[in-house]
This record gives C-alpha cells, structure tokens and sequence, in this order.
C-alpha cells in the first residue's frame, strides 16, 4: 500500500515550495493530497532573490487543491509537507489546520516545512517550545517567539522535523522527508 502525504496550503503559496515536493512524492510513489482552506484552483507566487534586500513576488502558475482542511482526517496520512509563501499567513487562522498539524507532532509521523511555512506553528506553539528548525531569515522571530531555536543553515533535521530555509532548499529538505517517511 503506498504511502499518503499532505501537503497543506492556500493562494499565495511560493510555486517551487508547492510543485516540486507534490511531483517529487508522486515520482516516489506516495498517494499525494493538496489540501487548502477550500477545495479549489490555488494561485501561486514565484519569489525571487533579485537586487532587492527582500524577495520579490510574481503571478506562478496554478494547483488544484484536491480537499478542503475540514475534509482531512489527518490519521490517513504517513506524512506532511508545509510550503511557504504567503499562504501561511492566513490558513494559520482557519479552524481546522491546528488540529491537523498536531496530529503530525503527536503521532510522531514526518513533518517537512519550508521559508513561511513555519508561521504555522504559531498557532501551536506548544509543541515546538525547545524544538530546532530553520525557516526564512525573516520567520526568526516567530521561530523563537515560540520558544524553538532556530537555526541558520540552509537545512535542519530534529526528530520527525525537517526543516528548510527556502526554495532553493527544497530538494534537500524532500531528500530528508523522503528517508524518514520511508524510514
């Protein structure tokens, strides 16, 4: 029986964050679900590291979400995957993410976050008070506010956490998940 990932996000999310771990678990093999606020067509965002101090943000292609959070039992699945982009910033708020995302600290099962997608755990931060992780430079606040250290490589692995900085970080953060999840 193949192994099931979810990957949860929402409009806005960094298109390569998004794409290449949902192709990448499919070229493994895994039964792969996209799940967002709604089911639906999502838009995604390319950042870039131009000559800007920050990012800059482009229109990315669309990617269907194939369920809605509310639709997820989050027992069915060996294995989650967070994108950034902006999407973290609001799905954080919908009812239903916490107790998705607990479930994957709870029961132990491979987590794999990247750049924003650690502003998540902002609304559980119970469970990562004295964890390790990397995430976007910008995120060290929140990463710390959490009371988690955090750490400044380019990719960090803590217990079931893999953590990545951003997306040119992706295929080793996917290496990572894919050793656990088959662990």
């Amino acid at each position: 029986m193949a192994k099931k990932v979810l990957i949860v996000t929402g409009d806005a999310v960094e298109a390569l964050e998004v794409y290449y771990p949902y192709y990448r678990s499919l070229e493994e093999g895994y039964d792969t679900t996209i799940a967002a606020p709604n089911k639906k067509v999502l838009n995604t965002v390319v950042h870039d590291f131009e000559d800007w101090e920050t990012f800059t943000e482009k229109r990315g292609y669309k990617i269907e979400a194939h369920a809605s959070f509310a639709d997820i039992n989050p027992a069915d699945y060996d294995g989650l995957i967070i994108p950034g982009g902006r999407a973290p910033e609001y799905i954080r708020l919908n009812e239903h993410l916490p107790g998705i995302v607990t479930h994957f600290f709870e029961t132990n099962k491979p987590i794999a976050v990247v750049c924003h997608g650690s502003l998540i755990f902002t609304t559980l931060s119970e469970k990562l008070k004295g964890r390790e992780l990397t995430a976007y430079t910008a995120c060290r606040p929140d990463v710390e506010g959490m009371g988690a250290k955090y750490i400044s490589e380019p990719l960090h692995v803590e217990g079931n956490l893999v953590s990545g900085h951003a997306w040119p970080d992706v295929p080793m953060m996917m290496k990572e998940f894919i050793k656990k999840l088959n662990g």
